[in-house]
């Protein structure tokens, strides 16, 4: 997702310049309504009354002009009786003519004043019955001023001149571009994408490629894909040439694999398609199947930084070296495969679901390359980050920016670096086995994931919750509690007194906090069970003490608040 603010909150926080990114005039354009704005609003209950069964959209994608003329006929089957069916699409795209079931519609049929298009059905589709729209649309889709930051079409140019386009709509939802259900379980079960491009243009896409059409001087790819996530759907227009190859799981299957990119960059593109199988092999030893096995893994180079378009994750790091061993841009929007494609948080709420996870997805892939110095090196960094300003998960419906806003009471990017220390704290908490099984069930719905065995899943905060509990056998509630429903962190008080060690927690909002403290007496390592949030050890006169000495326990530590605010003070003498 925007998890790309990673590398920039890591520069900022470290004093390190990020890199270039591409830079697009963005022309005047009509401002976004609040509605298309905001993605995941209340949900009205005419859109609860169907489910959406299929996606066909005809996008033509004309760079000279920035524009497109695009229709999309939408498939729906009826939850509950209806008469009117709503979708999502910014009302700067005008639509032309509308038909249901084959017949025209009246203009008067139809109206789109807010970015919520009304379409009245000529007649009341029963419960069970289904009902199929189509949808003439075009102009000028929203530009995005910096994508992925913030959301639209990226029209640029390869270095000779070329057009070079993108979308990237996280922010702001599929709206922009394509009539949609606006909310992260929205999603179709099926989408056929035909994307029209001027000659000798290539459109990479979502899925599997159906086939390639041409008429004039113009050639149509058409793109099919399962489920996928509403802001996954992604436009990818540019003179590409293709890498590709096979993956061989370790489950018997076998995976193409695919990597678009611009001319003249083959040495880098081999490289970095290189990367493609100890990526797949990772996250298939370590979470389960991939799970678009049968489409492919699919990487295109974009005028942007990145986003998790499924099966098409866009990369735009300029094949950039950080002495990690690895692209951690191409690694961390791989992750979302698992966490944010399959498995799909419910409400962005839970949006740390997808962040914290991939976020985590890190460091343990650094030191499955590289070993724990790697590993606590990128823990260290996710560590000087972590705000603490707003609760990680607040327990009521959010949009994407409540999220993401610090300034609307947003958690912002403590989804990604406080999530994936807490979940670090739990992994050792509960042991090895029961977390990557409470993963496997979260992501697959079932303990064991084979390919062609497990659906998509929608989770919320609180399906976790019960997941940890079921697979251990324990209450974890208060571990959750102090870690996500609160702001602050929990404080270890330490006192070492008359050869006795004592350890309280204290908790925001004096909530209980049970947590094992390991402490380091010289050479032995001694746990604390701290079960009423308080616990004592002997120590000898003159050892030398060391608490949690293995770096586990996310807590409230003087010496990262100092630095944090040493660093704001910093940036602010810097300023002219």
């Amino acid at each position: 997702m925007r998890h790309h603010l990673l590398a920039l909150s890591l520069a900022i926080g470290l004093g390190i310049a990020g890199p270039a990114l591409a830079q697009t005039a963005t022309p005047s354009q009509p401002p976004l309504t609040a509605l298309t704005k905001d993605s995941g609003t209340p949900e009205p209950a005419e859109q609860k009354r169907v489910h959406f069964d299929h996606a066909e959209l005809h996008i033509a994608v004309k760079p000279a002009t920035q524009s497109i003329a695009a229709s999309a006929t939408l498939t729906f089957s009826a939850l509950a009786p209806t008469d009117v069916l709503l979708v999502d699409l910014d009302r700067n795209l005008p639509v032309s003519a509308i038909s249901v079931d084959g017949k025209a519609l009246p203009a008067s049929a139809w109206s789109n004043p807010e970015g919520r298009l009304r379409i009245q059905l000529p007649h009341a589709v029963a419960k069970g019955g289904k009902v199929n729209a189509t949808i003439a649309y075009g102009g000028k889709p929203h530009v995005a001023k910096k994508a992925p930051w913030d959301g639209g079409f990226v029209w640029s140019h390869t270095k000779d001149g070329q057009p070079w386009v993108g979308s990237a709509v996280e922010g702001e939802g599929c709206d922009l571009f394509w009539p949609c259900v606006d909310q992260p379980d929205g999603k179709p079960d099926l989408v056929d994408l035909y994307v029209t491009v001027p000659k000798p243009l290539v459109a990479p896409g979502n899925g599997v490629l159906v086939g390639v059409t041409e008429q004039g001087d113009t050639r149509t790819y058409h793109w099919r894909a399962k489920h996928p996530t509403t802001y996954a759907i992604s436009i990818n227009v540019g003179p590409y040439q293709e890498l590709k190859g096979e993956y061989h799981s370790r489950y018997g299957n076998t995976i193409p694999l695919y990597y678009w990119y611009l001319p003249g960059e083959e040495t880098q593109a081999k490289a970095l398609f290189a990367e493609f199988p100890h990526m797949l092999d990772f996250f298939e030893a370590k979470i389960g199947p991939y799970p678009w096995g049968d489409e492919k893994m699919g990487v295109v180079e974009t005028p942007y930084e990145g986003m998790e378009h499924q099966t098409i994750n866009a990369y735009g790091n300029h094949y950039a070296k950080d002495g990690n061993g690895f692209d951690w841009l191409l690694q961390h929007e791989f992750s979302h495969e698992w966490f944010g494609n399959q498995m799909t948080n419910a409400n962005w709420d839970d949006m740390w679901l997808h962040e914290g996870f991939a976020t985590l997805m890190q460091p343990l892939y650094a030191r499955y390359l590289d070993g724990d110095a790697a590993y606590y090196a990128w823990l260290n960094r996710l560590r000087m980050m972590v705000g603490n300003r707003h609760p990680v998960v607040s327990g009521q419906p959010r949009t994407e920016e409540e999220v993401y806003d610090d300034s609307r009471g947003g958690p912002g990017q403590d989804i990604y670096n406080k999530g994936a220390l807490m979940l670090q704290t739990l992994h050792h908490l509960i042991g090895d086995k029961a977390f990557y099984d409470s993963i496997r069930e979260l992501v697959y719905g079932r303990p064991d994931p084979k390919p062609g065995n497990f659906q998509p899943q929608y989770r919320t905060t609180a399906d976790y919750m019960r997941i940890v509990d079921q697979v251990t056998g324990k209450d974890y509630d208060w571990f959750f509690k102090v870690y996500l429903y609160q702001a602050a962190l929990p404080r270890l008080d330490v006192q070492r007194h008359n050869g006795t060690l004592d350890l309280r927690w204290q908790a925001p909002a004096n909530l209980p906090f049970p947590m094992p403290v390991e402490v380091q007496v010289d050479d032995a390592v001694h746990t604390v069970p701290m079960t009423d949030g308080h616990g004592s050890l002997a120590v000898p006169a003159g050892a030398l003490v060391t608490i949690d000495p293995h770096s586990v326990l996310l807590r409230d530590e003087p010496r990262i608040t100092e630095f944090q605010q040493w660093m704001r003070q910093h940036r602010k003498a810097a300023k002219p």
